[in-house]
């Protein structure tokens, strides 16, 4: 008998999904493409593809992960989720065609802060007017963390890494202006997370 492929499994995914969804489902009403930036384990794809099938959900991360992704996505039998894009958002080129909407969870911590100002500048270039980013994570507030698990949170992951750690809204923010995105929500989410969702505007229109 050959033996059953495990697939790659995130607890946190399983935790946040309905949360996540619930809020996708009015972030993204109107969109049609979305491209997830660290689809990770393939979880998320999977899960809201399944139940946002207005959408096509195309799934993007570093090669390493690419194959875990893919062996989920086969599993899961949705025509509405695409194969694991290689994507490493500091290229000069996305490997994109259109998106609509771009969706990443868990990933501003774990980037160093020129990816983080990749990510924002990438939206900004793909994202058409009215086109939506939601990230999904921890964030600090005035540099705060607002609870003491966010805070030895964002102190492990600079111990492990001086790079990482949890991002300050604030200078987020100021990224997404730059690249032209505008906030239009900040949801609460459990466990001291945010969906922090911004729209690029639309050509002529001020931002809103």
């Amino acid at each position: 008998m050959v033996p059953a492929v495990t697939l790659p499994f995130s607890q946190a995914c399983e935790n946040n999904k309905e949360p996540i969804l619930g809020v996708l489902r009015r972030e993204f009403a109107h969109s049609r493409r979305i491209l997830e930036i660290g689809s990770g384990t393939g979880q998320h794809a999977a899960f809201f593809a399944g139940r946002l099938r207005h959408l096509f959900w195309q799934t993007s991360d570093l090669p390493e992960h690419c194959e875990g992704i893919r062996r989920r996505l086969e599993r899961s039998g949705l025509a509405n989720v695409g194969a694991p894009l290689v994507l490493d958002v500091k290229g000069a080129a996305w490997p994109v065609t259109a998106a609509d909407g771009i969706f990443t969870a868990n990933t501003l911590h774990i980037m160093d802060w020129e990816a983080v100002a990749a990510l924002f500048d990438g939206a900004g270039r793909y994202l058409p007017g009215g086109g939506a980013l939601c990230v999904y994570g921890p964030f600090l507030y005035r540099g705060v963390a607002p609870s003491p698990g966010n805070a030895h949170f964002d102190r492990w992951l600079r111990e492990r890494d001086p790079r990482s750690g949890v991002r300050c809204f604030e200078a987020v923010n100021q990224l997404a202006e730059a690249a032209g995105l505008w906030l239009q929500a900040d949801h609460a989410m459990p466990a001291n997370n945010r969906l922090l969702c911004w729209r690029r505007a639309q050509a002529g229109s001020p931002p809103s």
